[in-house]
């Protein structure tokens, strides 16, 4: 056995013992998709610095499955990920979620590039990598949800992104520990709608969806 499968071995082993603590169906299919991400991302991380996270084990539990338990909370078609860095959350809720389109922004080629590879390898065909800054991006569809991981406060993502949806759309915030200091600095126009506290196996610490909505005019 290569070097190479047997860690592609290891990865899975991490992958099944977290999801037999969390209510996710994950395919065997779904599932090697996720692992061939992580692998790509260790293989990049060397030359192209894509995450702090080194060891790929725990990007299988710091990236894969943080951004997977996402998934039943998106009831949605178009989603765009925002500051997806190489493309977390957005990568693996595409692949959860083959019925839904996401749209991956971020200001750095290299990270677009490395999203492009990964459509190609892994034949994910409802991702759409983007190279732009956020506030100069015009959707040419219409918006569902705008998603953020570790991109901003509140303020800030919503300052940025408030153009990207009206107010059918929705702003789903991934954050760690509940940030009650910033759902009281909500800019005007804006309401929460909801806060989901999130169970991710495997890891230390908190984790939560903030829900944001515009206020409807009139």
């Amino acid at each position: 056995m290569s070097d190479q499968q047997a860690l592609e071995n290891d990865l899975l082993t991490v992958l099944k013992s977290s999801l037999k603590n969390c209510q996710l169906v994950v395919t065997e299919e779904q599932q090697q998709q996720l692992i061939r991400y992580v692998l790509l991302m260790h293989k990049w991380n060397k030359a192209y610095n894509l995450t702090s996270v080194r060891d790929p084990q725990q990007m299988v539990i710091k990236h894969i499955v943080d951004s997977i338990v996402v998934a039943p909370f998106l009831d949605k078609t178009h989603y765009i990920d925002v500051g997806t860095g190489p493309g977390l959350p957005g990568i693996p809720l595409a692949i959860m979620c083959p019925d839904k389109h996401f749209i991956l922004l971020d200001s750095l080629g290299k990270r677009v590039r490395f999203m492009k590879q990964v459509a190609y390898e892994l034949k994910i065909d409802n991702i759409d990598p983007v190279q732009s800054r956020v506030e100069d991006f015009v959707p040419n569809v219409e918006i569902d949800g705008v998603l953020s991981r570790a991109f901003a406060s509140l303020k800030d993502m919503l300052h940025w992104c408030q153009h990207l949806v009206d107010s059918h759309g929705v702003f789903l915030a991934l954050k760690g520990q509940l940030p009650t200091d910033e759902l009281k600095e909500l800019p005007l126009g804006f309401i929460l709608q909801e806060t989901i506290k999130l169970d991710v196996p495997g890891l230390e610490g908190e984790r939560h969806i903030v829900k944001i909505k515009k206020q409807s005019v009139g």
